[in-house]
């Protein structure tokens, strides 16, 4: 019995360290609220302070497998705020997304994330958000709701945010959890490393006083935009 417990050890070592690497980035995450647009639901146009989102800001996610998980996210992308009146709950944000800028920490797996198995980039170039409503929660957080047109689909989303607003600007930022193939993304991976459907969608959207759009380039650095 006595050589047989440092095997058991081995085993149970190597189990939980199987556990901890194929554990979903998304569980504990907040999961959006995804359904089919609203007529309504238009994105909301304000006359307001107009603030332009900045090469400060980052979008990314996290996607994973049953082996494990990794980062990506879009390099190059633009977008405005206009607020009322400085009241968060009065904010419009739009932001255009430039799909063939995305990125993963992996060379191999960015051509195939750019690949009519996911993203298909060359069909679906832009993605786009448009907020219809800013509420705010009892915590002190947001919920933003807009239309997410994201690989040729366009749903309404809902998740919660942190916003600051001040006199130099407008941030916000989240964590929440999105399903693919919500999306129209479904290609399963390998039949023993199936591909999750969650996918955690970071957001820090980072603003200034609007002079003309910035558009955050493929080196992250800000170039004027038209």
């Amino acid at each position: 019995m006595k050589t047989r417990i440092p095997v058991l050890f081995m085993i149970a070592g190597c189990l939980l360290l199987l556990t901890t690497a194929c554990e979903n980035p998304a569980t504990g995450k907040p999961e959006a609220q995804v359904s089919e647009p609203e007529a309504a639901a238009q994105p909301a146009v304000v006359e307001g302070r107009e603030f332009a989102i900045s090469a400060d800001s980052k979008i990314s996610f996290v996607g994973s497998k049953v082996t494990g998980s990794h980062d990506g996210g879009f390099h190059s992308f633009a977008g405005t705020v206009s607020v009322v009146d400085g009241n968060p709950e009065s904010a419009s944000v739009q932001v255009t997304i430039d799909a063939t800028s995305l990125w993963s920490d992996n060379e191999k797996l960015t051509g195939h994330l750019k690949s009519p198995d996911f993203f298909d980039v060359e069909t679906y170039p832009t993605a786009t958000f448009a907020s219809t409503a800013i509420a705010a929660n009892d915590d002190g957080t947001y919920t933003m709701t807009g239309t997410l047109d994201l690989h040729g689909v366009t749903k309404q989303i809902s998740f919660p945010a942190s916003i600051d607003l001040t006199e130099s600007g407008f941030t916000a930022s989240a964590e929440f959890a999105i399903k693919r193939f919500d999306f129209g993304v479904v290609y399963p991976g390998m039949p023993d490393d199936l591909i999750r459907d969650d996918v955690l969608i970071k957001l820090d959207l980072q603003s200034v006083a609007a002079g003309g759009n910035e558009v955050v380039d493929d080196e992250g650095e800000a170039a004027a935009g038209h």
